[in-house]
């Protein structure tokens, strides 16, 4: 089969290798689709993991073998694939924190080599661990692959609303209208809150507002602090969502945040980077400072009921899709983005 191999920082080799062979209790997925996350792209442009790896987790296919012992799945079937299922025994699970468990953390979908999504290949193999425990979701009829593919991404965002405690009547600030940024527009609408974004484009800030935002700024915009207080009679957002990995996003969430609200980091941020906070503005603002990484098992359900009864339109976030042998060049757009650059499907077939 056919496969982009990470061989070292920014080095992707489309290569000829083997299909992955099964367990009994195994289950290899054809991939139809991919999504190209950030965090994959973090991965290719970062010594962060020691090569040969094949990334790529944001996956949808059709199964084209199982192991002698699974039961429930059958070749043919369309499904959605988790690329980590906790343990649901440890500490952390005990204690919802699913991201943290070392299972969650080291089993993962491979395509060959060191199990790292394996998405970005032509067929990926599903781990017993993860088959057995709800890591393969069927896709209905009506549902097409492209759209399947969101559903790990919306579990992520979702993670992430749903520990900030956004409510309806609320108004929450997201910076950043990329496609992580749009999608969580989308869930706090669903949610019954109202959504502020922030952007550096233009095309962007006018995205924002077609998928559902109250209301759109360049983050650039010395008034923004003002024209939200103006939004929110004088108090400032219930909850900042930060999707950039930006100080000064976070400076200007301080800003924006009302008394007793929340900020929540969801980008991840350079190591190298120091920012100075004085702790009497939490103290005394009792602002709540919080961090969102990956997906919840817990909410598994309830972001394939969102994608698939196509409660956010998902659709609405892809602007360009790609064959596996160009993924480089679609490393390079994420990087660079157009204007008019959001999701980045990628195609192994």
């Amino acid at each position: 089969m056919k496969a982009q191999v990470f061989r070292g920082v920014n080095q992707l080799s489309y290569e000829e290798i083997p299909v992955p062979t099964l367990e009994p209790d195994e289950v290899l997925v054809q991939v139809r689709v991919v999504g190209l996350c950030q965090s994959d792209i973090k991965k290719i442009r970062y010594p962060l993991y020691e090569p040969p790896r094949i990334f790529g987790h944001e996956t949808a296919g059709t199964i084209a073998a199982v192991g002698s012992e699974v039961k429930n799945w059958q070749v043919g079937q369309r499904v959605a694939v988790m690329h980590h299922i906790p343990c649901m025994r440890c500490a952390y699970c005990l204690n919802d924190n699913f991201s943290m468990c070392d299972v969650y953390k080291n089993i993962s979908t491979t395509a060959g080599f060191n199990a790292s999504g394996g998405g970005f290949a032509e067929y990926v193999k599903v781990p017993g661990h993860i088959v057995q425990n709800g890591g393969l979701i069927p896709i209905p009829d009506y549902i097409s692959f492209e759209e399947a593919s969101f559903v790990e991404p919306t579990n992520c965002c979702l993670k992430a609303v749903k520990k900030a405690q956004i409510a309806p009547g609320q108004t929450v600030l997201v910076t950043g209208a990329g496609p992580i940024g749009l999608m969580f527009v989308m869930l706090v609408k669903y949610f019954g809150a109202k959504a502020i974004a922030t952007d550096l484009l233009p095309s962007r800030i006018e995205k924002a507002l077609n998928v559902g935002a109250e209301a759109a700024f360049d983050a650039r915009d010395p008034d923004l602090a003002q024209k939200i207080h103006a939004l929110t009679d004088g108090m400032g957002v219930d909850v900042t969502l930060l999707a950039v990995p930006s100080e000064k996003a976070f400076t200007q969430a301080l800003d924006c945040t009302r008394k007793g609200g929340k900020i929540l980091f969801f980008a991840e941020f350079p190591d190298e980077l120091e920012i100075p906070i004085n702790p009497n503005i939490l103290y005394r603002r009792e602002i709540d400072l919080m961090g969102s990484y990956s997906s919840s098992y817990r909410l598994q359900h309830l972001s394939a009921d969102i994608v698939f009864n196509q409660r956010i339109d998902v659709q609405a976030l892809i602007s360009d899709r790609y064959p596996l042998q160009d993924l480089s060049q679609a490393v390079e757009q994420a990087i660079a983005p157009t204007p008019d650059t959001y999701k980045i499907l990628i195609y192994p077939q």
